[in-house]
């Protein structure tokens, strides 16, 4: 375990830029050359960090976003380049630029902001070996200086400001510089320096402009062709002192650029031309966006063409998952659904990348972790985030706050009531570790997670009503039904307190499973008991002859999929989510809490058609409207935008939220055939159930044993299947028709009747 002594420093000065902390220093006499060098790097704030007159690295607004009050990453880095061909002697210059980040910037909707730091600070520890084994440090302290920079604004919702006249690069080189401010220590008070250990936010993708022209209103107006999470990258010329103003945004309204979804972000770059040939390049603030409109510029559009390039950031994941299918539309959603987990995992697993939000909702990645563990290795980017729930939790009576980190408890953007546990959203401490289990059979993280899972249902069993119902808080329940008004999304059709209880069930079901799977058989039995409890309450008070309360397609589908009814009553409660779908036209009428669970719900008992026939629906409300109006993410309301073009008038609305794309988990097990029948696939499904008109679907996925793929025809009245399957992993095949069969390792063509699917 790494032992940091350093301190962290800030500059004495007020520079009215984004600080550069610097230190020159001399390699160490007569040790020969350098042979290695390692450099630990953290903020308050956002670092990049310099040396040798370079960046370091691609890594962006490092350390992240941690639950900043209690722990703080530190980042290493191999400098051994950055320091070759040096020697004994050698002068060499260390150096930090820092931005204000999430630790000293504003966050949340009510204004404000700096909620972890005022001021923002750097560390740094630079190991350096020699020829002869001799070993150099260099690290923070006192004798740093501290520089103005050509930044001078920056913050993650508004955007940079770039001056290109001010840009002096001196700072990176050795030699002296005279108009340094000192610095001074910044005590870390409570927080612990860890070790980083999750993959960094980097450059993902170039992309360039597919279109440049001049709006009715005479804005010069840029679509890079799909809605992505980064920035703008401007080459560009002209008189000093000229100002080239970005505003960007996900949408267009009336042909313009359609802002009003940012709400208070002003999601603007302001770059000041130096008279010389400059190229601008945020690196401490990112938009989410498709378009852009450029003010200042003086030259043609297809030169601003040329000059401009969308730089996509995010959290540099594995690409584990592939999805494909006959329909075009289906593809197109999914590449959707890719896009927006993307863009949204961005250091932790936000809600949204654009407005005066982009914060780590527990409701969105409780719905989404299946998927998003299915398309990416998650495991040490949600491995990492369920720390930081486990501390907010131990700093707040057990209750899993709705975000984590968890700003919200300090800024006046809190408009919920007294936080407590709240079903789905505070779910996520349970759901999201054992999705990790599943995806990758470590019950490490169910040990890790398990104090934090039983204290979540212990808050539960607190809040339990005499009936033994969770009805007594405040609950989201099922937030975004798209039948609630547009100006109140918790105005769903399911009763709270049956989409919390049913919610409650399933966690506790699942804390017992982890309980016992690690060994900690009285918390298994404690769980036990809950469940059976809620089970009860909820089979007496919210079950009649089948019925379950408030009678809509969410508390039906909960209900089967949680396993809370009894054999009669599943059949019974399928048989009318079937109903109530096809009364619906198929169009979806589900938001948060049921959205996931309903083509299962409907397949599990029998009603795959209906599924189809819902997955596949192109009106809205559906999971294929957005993509017939040319959305390329998944959007956070069933219509942010409406059929005739103009932005759904709700306060809140978004172009890239994933939670809507939990259906693709399903899309991978029941289209494409793939599902695990053992945590970590250590043995596997093989049982895909076409429909829809679908004529082919393939599916794969690289797991902790191997690559797995299925890819399944429907030719002349067959159902052609070839499974590939990794050595050491049996698979068990399911296919219509057919006698279910093992097979283990190697490729394999399957063959059964097809039925005719459903058009």
């Amino acid at each position: 375990m790494t032992t940091w002594t350093a301190p962290f420093i800030a500059s004495d000065a007020d520079l009215g830029s984004a600080p550069i902390l610097r230190r020159e220093f001399t390699l160490d006499h007569g040790h020969g050359a350098v042979t290695s060098a390692t450099l630990d790097v953290s903020a308050l704030g956002v670092v990049e960090a310099w040396l040798g007159g370079t960046r370091v690295s691609d890594h962006l607004l490092e350390p992240g976003w941690t639950s900043y009050e209690w722990r703080l990453r530190v980042v290493t880095h191999d400098v051994t380049e950055h320091l070759t061909g040096s020697g004994s002697g050698e002068a060499a210059v260390l150096a930090l630029v820092l931005g204000k980040g999430w630790a000293a910037g504003r966050l949340a909707w009510g204004g404000g902001g700096g909620w972890y730091a005022d001021e923002v600070a750097g560390f740094a520890e630079l190991r350096i070996v020699f020829a002869d084994g001799h070993e150099q440090r260099v690290a923070t302290d006192t004798d740093w200086q501290a520089l103005s920079s050509a930044i001078t604004a920056d913050q993650l919702y508004d955007g940079e400001d770039i001056d290109a006249r001010i840009d002096d690069t001196t700072w990176k080189h050795p030699g002296r510089i005279d108009t340094a401010a000192a610095v001074h220590t910044v005590d870390l008070g409570e927080r612990e320096l860890v070790a980083d250990t999750v993959p960094p936010v980097r450059p993902l993708a170039e992309i360039a402009p597919v279109e440049v022209w001049t709006s009715p209103s005479g804005a010069t107006l840029i679509d890079f062709g799909v809605n992505l999470v980064g920035w703008i990258r401007v080459t560009a010329s002209g008189a000093s002192g000229t100002v080239l103003t970005l505003t960007h945004a996900e949408v267009l309204e009336h042909d313009e650029l359609g802002t009003r979804p940012l709400r208070t972000a002003k999601a603007t770059d302001h770059f000041t031309l130096s008279g010389g040939d400059d190229v601008f390049e945020p690196r401490f603030t990112f938009h989410g966006f498709r378009y852009a409109q450029v003010d200042g510029w003086t030259g043609t559009v297809d030169e601003l063409r040329a000059a401009v390039t969308a730089v996509q950031v995010g959290s540099d994941l594995a690409r584990t998952g592939t999805f494909e299918s006959s329909h075009e539309l289906l593809n197109t959603f999914h590449d959707n659904v890719v896009r927006g987990m993307q863009g949204n995992f961005l250091s932790v697993p936000t809600d949204c990348p654009q407005r005066d939000e982009r914060l780590g909702w527990t409701g969105d990645i409780a719905a989404f972790a299946p998927t998003a563990s299915y398309l990416f290795d998650t495991r040490a980017f949600l491995g990492d985030w369920l720390r930081d729930v486990w501390l907010e939790q131990q700093h707040a009576d057990g209750i899993i706050p709705f975000v984590v980190p968890d700003v919200l408890k300090y800024s006046p953007a809190e408009d919920f009531g007294k936080p407590d546990a709240t079903a789905i959203w505070s779910d996520a401490g349970v759901w999201v570790p054992w999705t990790l289990y599943q995806a990758y059979g470590d019950t490490a993280v169910l040990e890790e997670q398990l104090d934090s899972m039983t204290a979540h249902l212990r808050r539960i069993k607190g809040h339990l009503s005499p009936q033994g119902l969770w009805d007594t808080v405040f609950q989201f329940g099922d937030w975004l039904d798209p039948d609630a008004p547009p100006e109140d999304a918790a105005k769903a059709k399911a009763d709270p307190g049956v989409v919390a209880t049913a919610c409650a069930y399933r966690s506790a079901t699942l804390v017992a499973q982890a309980a016992r799977l690690t060994g900690h058989e009285a918390e298994a039995t404690e769980a036990e008991e809950l469940a059976t409890g809620l089970q009860a309450a909820f089979q007496e008070h919210y079950v009649t002859d089948g019925r379950i309360r408030s009678d809509c397609t969410t508390v039906y589908a909960l209900a089967i999929v949680f396993g809370i009814l009894s054999p009669e009553d599943e059949a019974a409660a399928g048989d009318r989510l079937a109903e109530l779908a096809e009364q619906s036209g198929y169009r979806i009428s589900t938001g948060f809490a049921g959205t996931p669970f309903i083509t299962d719900a409907l397949t599990q008992t029998g009603h795959l058609d209906d599924a189809y026939r819902l997955l596949l629906q192109t009106e809205c409300p559906s999971w294929l409207y957005p993509v017939t109006m040319g959305a390329t993410t998944v959007w956070e309301r069933w219509d942010s935008m409406l059929p005739d073009g103009t932005i759904n008038p709700g306060e809140m609305t978004s172009f890239n939220h994933y939670a809507l794309g939990a259906v693709a988990d399903w899309m991978h097990r029941v289209v494409g055939g793939l599902s695990a029948l053992e945590p970590g696939y250590a043995s596997v499904l093989i049982a895909p159930q076409p429909g829809g008109g679908l004529t082919w679907a393939s599916t794969s996925l690289d797991t902790v044993h191997g690559h797995v793929a299925v890819r399944w025809e429907l030719v002349d009245g067959e159902l052609l299947v070839r499974a590939t399957v990794p050595e050491g992993v049996s698979a068990v095949v399911r296919l219509p028709g057919a006698a279910e069969q093992r097979v283990g390792g190697g490729t394999h063509e399957l063959r059964a009747p097809a039925a005719v699917p459903a058009a």
